[in-house]
């Protein structure tokens, strides 16, 4: 198993931590993480591919161990050129690009940047079409007709783990490791009022949705959605939505998985992620 490595680079005058793994002039696999947790979410999938791609996961500002200072730009566009400016920093050209929850959201918008950098999208419980948001989504939606406090009682302790843990069945919910909730509440605690932020940002990035389908329609990137469709948030239709603008992509429902679909079926997903990115690697030829 190939060794996971912790590094920091200063990206526009912030420390940015990341986790690296594989070869440094192999294909690169940016991974973006999602809410609530950092790069950690990936510890196991990068040694699992790293002895034919290179793997690079960075932890947003507000999140995990990456500094995260006041006049930052906490918002989807802010984390877009925080990647851009991330990959920039390490000498990537181009990469293929994991979107997942929040790290969706903010992978969309560095797409838009520059199209011909996205070698391929693996897509995981990442949504971009509003007509098939989860009911999940009805208390975001109710904050954003009439902000209140109530959201902002869901970032805490318990709210993360139940972010967590989700909709699977108790067999499937054993699977998924506390760390998650419980490694990221005391990194959080002092970024309340960011993940707060958060829930009304959310809103501006669906108003996106259109821009994302459009980079969709036109690019046509090679495409795997792998998805747990177990999900308050993101339901099989969500999934199934992208074929409407990518109808060559190739989908996998894990049906008995949910949002974190790495921590429940890391090895099904692997097994599809594979062969995948080799047949990119063979068409686009090294990246």
């Amino acid at each position: 198993m190939a060794t996971v490595t912790h590094k920091t680079v200063n990206v526009g005058g912030v420390d940015i931590f990341y986790r690296e793994a594989g070869p440094p002039d192999a294909p690169v696999v940016l991974l973006p993480h999602g809410y609530p947790s950092s790069s950690f979410q990936y510890r196991a999938l990068m040694p699992a591919l790293a002895d034919e791609w290179r793997l690079l996961a960075p932890d947003f500002p507000g999140f995990g161990y990456s500094e995260a200072p006041a006049d930052f730009d906490y918002s989807f566009g802010g984390y877009a050129d925080l990647l851009d400016g991330f990959v920039k920093a390490l000498g990537v050209e181009r990469f293929a690009l994991y979107l997942f929850d929040y790290g969706s959201q903010a992978g969309f918008q560095l797409a838009l940047k520059d199209p011909a950098r996205i070698v391929a999208l693996i897509i995981q419980n990442g949504d971009a079409y509003e007509e098939t948001l989860g009911p999940k989504y009805d208390a975001l939606k109710a904050h954003w007709a009439n902000p209140s406090d109530e959201l902002a009682q869901a970032v805490s302790f318990e709210g993360l783990r139940e972010e967590v843990l989700g909709e699977v069945a108790p067999e499937v919910a054993e699977r998924i490791s506390p760390d998650l909730w419980q490694l990221a509440w005391p990194l959080m605690r002092d970024h309340r009022d960011i993940m707060v932020g958060f829930f009304a940002e959310i809103a501006e990035s669906v108003r996106r949705f259109p821009e994302y389908q459009a980079y969709l329609r036109k690019h046509q990137p090679p495409t795997l959605i792998v998805w747990g469709p177990q999900d308050g948030y993101m339901p099989a239709e969500s999934a199934r939505a992208y074929l409407t603008d990518v109808p060559d992509a190739e989908l996998h429902l894990f049906e008995d998985g949910g949002h974190w679909l790495l921590e429940t079926h890391l090895d099904e997903v692997v097994a599809r992620l594979r062969p995948f990115l080799t047949r990119v690697r063979a068409a686009a030829g090294p990246w």
